[in-house]
């Protein structure tokens, strides 16, 4: 490993006690002998204009979670392959460049990719729980990659109406459509359910939607990785539907975003192992 100054990266985040990345990063910078560390950047919404102007001058690169994916936006340059991203309006990584900022979002392509390894997407109907930043690159995911038709779901109306208007802005005509209540995502008619909410995260959370509207038909995704199994998965388990959680789509979004800190080839598989170590059982 090079003595040269050791460079810093880091999540950005409030709160971040549940996050598996720095030991997804730290591992491949190790294997790859590159002389980095990744930190957690856990900064309450009030200090969050004090961290860019003050604290983050030294820092080369960043993921971003909840709560700032829709807010850094305004700080990120975008070239011209993610210009779409103003209208996604949700970005979870930051390269530092001269005078600023480029801004990505590895979560869409992290998503689809871990996705297509249990269900085909394409021509299929979709169902979202949740339409925050999170939920803004699976939705705009789900469209790019040929789902028939999506209904949207957030106990704030405000924000799924924000997401269907996204959708139809960037996929003029598409069928989306953003609905009052959990029964209104008509899952009897969906293939495919995707929780984007934190609905799970901690052991004593509700099921994120009524388990009487799952069935055996459906593939269900949770974008939770910690817990493994959240109620929402064990529910649709029990019902016979096929199940995923998202400790792959944070595998490989992380994987990109580390190529795109370091401009190296990610160590996927040291980066897998790293993250299975440190799933709680």
């Amino acid at each position: 490993m090079s003595a040269s100054f050791k460079k810093i990266y880091g999540l950005l985040g409030h709160p971040l006690g549940h996050s598996l990345s720095p030991l997804m990063h730290n591992a491949a910078f190790s294997h790859l002998g590159i002389n980095a560390e990744y930190k957690l950047f856990d900064v309450p919404p009030q200090d969050l204009d004090k961290f860019f102007s003050l604290t983050s001058g030294d820092i080369c690169g960043l993921n971003v979670t909840v709560p700032y994916k829709e807010k850094v936006l305004g700080l990120a340059e975008l070239d011209g392959d993610s210009l779409y991203l103003k209208k996604v309006n949700a970005l979870n990584t930051l390269v530092r460049c001269s005078g600023g900022w480029r801004g990505f979002n590895t979560d869409i392509p992290g998503f689809i990719r871990h996705l297509r390894e249990g269900f085909d997407p394409e021509g299929k109907k979709a169902a979202i729980l949740g339409a925050g930043g999170a939920s803004r690159a699976v939705v705009y995911a789900l469209a790019s990659s040929g789902v028939k038709e999506m209904a949207v779901f957030d106990i704030d109306p405000l924000k799924s109406m924000a997401v269907s208007k996204m959708i139809k802005e960037v996929f003029p005509g598409y069928p989306i459509s953003a609905v009052a209540r959990p029964e209104e995502l008509r899952l009897e008619d969906k293939e495919l359910l995707v929780n984007a909410t934190p609905a799970g995260l901690k052991g004593g959370d509700p099921c994120a939607i009524d388990p009487g509207l799952l069935h055996g038909g459906l593939f269900v995704y949770d974008l939770i990785y910690n817990p493994q199994e959240t109620k929402l998965l064990k529910e649709a388990k029990a019902k016979g539907a096929r199940t995923l959680n998202g400790l792959g789509m944070l595998l490989y979004q992380g994987a990109l975003s580390f190529e795109y800190f370091t401009g190296k080839t990610a160590p996927i598989e040291v980066m897998r192992s790293a993250l299975q170590g440190g799933v709680s059982i």
